[in-house]
């Protein structure tokens, strides 16, 4: 059995939390929020203790994992103290607001012996699998490019009911790193790291509300010498499902409406589904809990986790590199 604890309860703690209780393999043993209130309630829902302070969490409890869905400026606060208290970490994306954070953790896991993950959960979609593995594979032949769009909607509310999600000191940015970064993550998974970026972001669709962008294109050239392309906004009037192509000598692989489609010599036909439930947020996929069952089973394992810190701070560098190209990050925002 494995003890763990949830620092931050805001709308992707919920999947956290349903995760944990759902297995038998882990007890939850405590949750932590800044709002009293809002640690009041989950404690008494789950039936654990419940703290405004996570190190008093971890002085009390002394979970040995802990699940970090705090806004992006805590996250490496936190993950340092529960390192530091011998726990190990989970930590939702980005692993930081900024690269400068992104590294300190990167560097303090490295001369860590717990292990620290990072939850980018659309790795584990099977539709995402099944991508990958005819990458792998080279049943496509030479990789000629890759294009991949998110059109997703949020409110001028969305940022009113949690207000940390539309400033730079506390999200670190707007699309990119609270929405599309997922995204973003399976194209450097699918074929590679970034040799040279370049991109524009702006706020369009809610210029005067929020601070940071809602709208961007990046071009990416990978170090496997294929370009990808991404567009990605919070200005469309629904959340649509994520696209995402991948296009080879010898045919194409696509995701579209929650399903993978391989098109080669034989034809077209679909490799898999992510059979998401309905309801208002079916489009972030079903990934979470496979996520993290799969963290906690994998603990007792000698090498790290396969998405670390490092991987982490990839899709971070990226899409901060944008934000520098497009002149929008305030004076005296470390990169």
């Amino acid at each position: 059995m494995t003890t763990a604890a949830v620092v931050g309860i805001g709308d992707i703690s919920a999947l956290h939390l349903d995760a944990l209780r759902a297995n038998p393999a882990i007890e939850l043993v405590g949750v932590c929020d800044l709002h009293p209130e809002r640690a009041e309630a989950a404690g008494r829902a789950f039936s654990v203790p419940f703290f405004t302070d996570h190190r008093e969490l971890l002085r009390a409890v002394a979970p040995q994992v802990v699940h970090i869905t705090t806004p992006h400026d805590q996250h490496v606060p936190v993950a340092l103290d529960a390192l530091d208290a011998g726990a190990h970490v989970l930590t939702e994306k980005p692993i930081g607001q900024s690269v400068a954070a992104g590294r300190r953790l990167v560097e303090r896991c490295a001369a860590s012996d717990r292990k620290v993950g990072v939850v980018f959960q659309n790795r584990y979609n099977p539709t995402a699998v099944a991508i990958r593995e005819v990458l792998t594979s080279g049943a496509l032949g030479p990789i000629a490019g890759a294009r991949a769009a998110v059109w997703w909607f949020r409110p001028s509310t969305y940022y009113a009911a949690a207000p940390w999600r539309g400033r730079w000191d506390t999200a670190g940015g707007g699309v990119l790193i609270n929405q599309a970064i997922h995204t973003l993550d399976l194209l450097v998974w699918f074929l590679g790291v970034p040799a040279a970026v370049k991109g524009v972001a702006a706020t369009l669709a809610l210029p005067g509300v929020i601070e940071v962008e809602d709208t961007a294109t990046i071009v990416i050239d990978h170090d496997s010498g294929v370009r990808s392309t991404l567009f990605a906004t919070n200005g469309h009037h629904t959340n649509a499902d994520v696209e995402l192509e991948v296009t080879g000598r010898d045919g194409s692989v696509r995701l579209v409406g929650g399903e993978a489609w391989l098109t080669d010599g034989s034809g077209t036909r679909r490799i898999a589904t992510d059979a998401q439930a309905g309801g208002e947020r079916s489009y972030w996929g079903k990934g979470h809990a496979l996520l993290i069952d799969d963290f906690h089973a994998r603990l007792d394992d000698p090498e790290p986790f396969w998405i670390g810190p490092a991987d982490g701070l990839v899709p971070l560098q990226v899409l901060r590199e944008v934000y520098r190209q497009s002149g929008i990050l305030p004076t005296g925002h470390e990169l």
